[in-house]
């Protein structure tokens, strides 16, 4: 039986009235790419911001490799392996695109931003930091400023940053959106490799790259799991089908 990284059990959050994970159940097994999809407003963002810290749920449990973690801070949380590129990865762009890189590893190695000099100079945050920049494809773009990147690129500059902490989750929230057809492609190419040597929770709307990419998918409704299964198994799943695969543009 797979080990489980990352299981969540019951979890609630409300706004007011509004009820956005709504008892939700969850597991994540170590190794496998865990897609969760389902019509905006079911909560995934919301879940993503509770797993990462950004959210204290207001009821249940988030248990990160065997470690109840549902009161840590985000930052205690990174440190203990969980990286979102939405959150860890704010890039700045005066830098250059390995300076950027450098600096993750830098801050996530325990160091403060006592900062820049180290960054550009410091062999043992450069070396790794100029592997993640391949890694991604950017070798290419590595001493250009992050603010000259097109989208696409500052998208793979975010999962560098990401990278270069060493995650041992990574949440992956929407890296395709605002991507024309070949950046799309690109993107799609990274994660195939990027899901061989890490865990990641995929949030996403491109359907294709979804069904292509998640060993397991969840479906949620209304900030409810309604359904959990591999990805010919959440085809034919006639709930899934109602609820949100079905419908017209149902991405």
């Amino acid at each position: 039986m797979a080990e489980v990284a990352l299981k969540v059990a019951g979890l609630t959050k409300r706004f007011g009235g509004l009820v956005v994970s709504n008892g939700l159940d969850l597991e994540i097994n170590e190794g496998e790419t865990h897609a969760v999809i389902g019509p905006n407003g079911a909560g995934k963002t919301t879940l993503i911001n509770q797993i990462q810290g950004e959210l204290r749920p207001d009821g249940g449990r988030i248990v990160f490799r065997g470690k109840d973690i549902s009161n840590e801070s985000a930052p205690r949380r990174a440190r203990l392996g969980i990286a979102r590129t939405y959150q860890i990865t704010s890039i700045f762009p005066e830098f250059p695109v390995i300076t950027n890189v450098a600096l993750a590893r830098q801050v996530s190695s325990g160091h403060s931003f006592r900062f820049l000099r180290g960054a550009v100079t410091d062999r043992t945050l450069i070396e790794p930091a100029r592997e993640m920049v391949t890694r991604v494809g950017l070798e290419g773009r590595a001493r250009d400023l992050a603010q000259d990147l097109s989208h696409g690129e500052m998208r793979q500059l975010e999962i560098a940053m990401a990278l270069a902490t060493q995650p041992r989750l990574l949440l992956l929230d929407e890296p395709m959106a605002g991507m024309g057809g070949q950046d799309s492609a690109r993107m799609k190419r990274l994660l195939a490799e990027i899901k061989r040597t890490c865990t990641i929770l995929l949030v996403e709307h491109d359907m294709d790259a979804v069904f292509s990419l998640a060993d397991r998918i969840t479906v949620l409704v209304s900030g409810r799991n309604i359904a959990t299964g591999d990805p010919d198994g959440i085809r034919a799943d006639r709930r899934v089908r109602d609820a949100y695969l079905g419908h017209p543009g149902g991405a």
